[in-house]
């Protein structure tokens, strides 16, 4: 694998670099990590990379590596996403991009012509459908263990935005390029996508149209802050979302409940090894990977150690990109569902963002709007 971007500077870098390797599957072989030859040079050294294996120009990364790399993983900012797999596709190479893919579904298009012309791979990394948690509930849906399901609320409340950083008390200091809105605010690209695809992830179900409002509470006034939205899915399922960076207390609060006609489920992310779940009896059980009823999350894969000590945020990284390297083998489809149904496609992504627009209409313009189907003007 080779990397553009993720040096030790970029904020996602290092979770990559050892989410990538932590069960053997992929090994980061060059990078083209920054356009500084000295941070390009420090980030090689810390992945034990010859000085030959760091670049600062992509296009000589790929021009040397030709023919010797399983895929291109691209960790830059989100802006420059789109020219990037394209070039990285249009070499012939499977491209693993982190969320969101770009900035707007017509950028997703456009990079989806480019995937269909050169006949190539692309996935998108969201690594929380990696813990084994979200994974079990997936299967218990499928199964229809919950009943015909109702309505879903899923949530992601942080506070970066707003919370002071260290002492004496200072402004925080995002990434530049996160305190400004494009054609849709940078916290939906961030955070709503990470909504968008965990709702489907697990329930199997598409929006349909959605009613939004958007606002800035935190100290940067110049960028959308906080978003709640409702919105009507397919098999008449309704969901409510919520998330924004101005809410203090919440590191990082991603939680979603799921409510059918036999039974419900809660999943919280800083307790990710407990799936609360309640029945029609009154009953509430948690189960956890050492449940013997467990399915999924008990398998040998999500056990690095024995139940009872806990994996986390790194671990489900590491699941992600488990099924990554089954993803992209000649002979995917006899991996099953892991390489699968399990990977982000394009296409999802696609349809997070037509969502994430029709949200910004909608709090544009005060009424529902259709995902997909919306009039934006450009």
């Amino acid at each position: 694998m080779a990397l553009i971007g993720g040096s030790l500077q970029s904020a996602v870098g290092r979770t990559h670099h050892i989410a990538a390797r932590m069960d053997n599957r992929w090994s980061i072989v060059c990078g083209a990590f920054s356009r500084s030859p000295h941070v390009c040079s420090e980030t090689a050294d810390a992945l034990s990379l010859p000085a030959s294996a760091a670049f600062t120009d992509y296009h000589e990364m790929l021009h040397r590596f030709a023919g010797r790399l399983a895929a291109v993983c691209v960790l830059v900012p989100t802006p420059q996403h789109a020219e990037i797999i394209c070039d990285v596709l249009q070499a012939g190479i499977p491209v693993i991009s982190e969320k969101s893919l770009a900035c707007s579904p017509a950028e997703v298009e456009r990079i989806i012509a480019v995937r269909d012309a050169a006949q190539g791979k692309l996935a998108v990394t969201f690594n929380y459908s990696g813990y084994p948690a979200i994974r079990e509930l997936r299967q218990m849906i499928a199964e229809g263990r919950l009943g015909s399901l109702i309505h879903v609320a899923a949530e992601m409340p942080q506070e970066g935005f707003i919370r002071w950083a260290g002492r004496p008390f200072q402004l925080p200091q995002p990434q530049p390029w996160r305190l400004t809105d494009g054609r849709l605010p940078t916290v939906s690209l961030d955070l709503g996508v990470h909504l968008h695809h965990l709702i489907g992830f697990v329930t199997g179900q598409h929006p349909v149209s959605v009613t939004a409002c958007q606002y800035s509470k935190g100290h940067f006034s110049e960028v959308t802050d906080s978003v709640h939205a409702m919105a009507r899915y397919t098999d008449s399922l309704s969901v409510d979302l919520w998330y924004g960076k101005c809410f203090l207390g919440c590191a990082n609060g991603l939680r979603i409940r799921v409510f059918g006609t036999e039974g419900s489920a809660e999943w919280l992310q800083m307790q990710p090894e407990v799936l609360q779940l309640s029945d029609r009896c009154g009953r509430i059980q948690l189960l956890t990977r050492s449940s013997t009823d467990a399915e999924v999350c008990g398998q040998p894969r999500y056990s690095r150690f024995k139940p009872g000590h806990p994996d986390g945020f790194l671990e489900a990284f590491a699941n992600y990109y488990a099924d990554l390297a089954d993803w992209v083998q000649p002979d995917a489809e006899q991996y099953g569902t892991a390489a699968s149904g399990g990977i982000a496609s394009a296409e999802m992504a696609l349809e997070g963002l037509q969502m994430m627009e029709a949200i910004t209409e909608s709090a544009r313009c005060g009424r529902w709007v259709d995902v997909g189907q919306h009039a934006y003007a450009v």
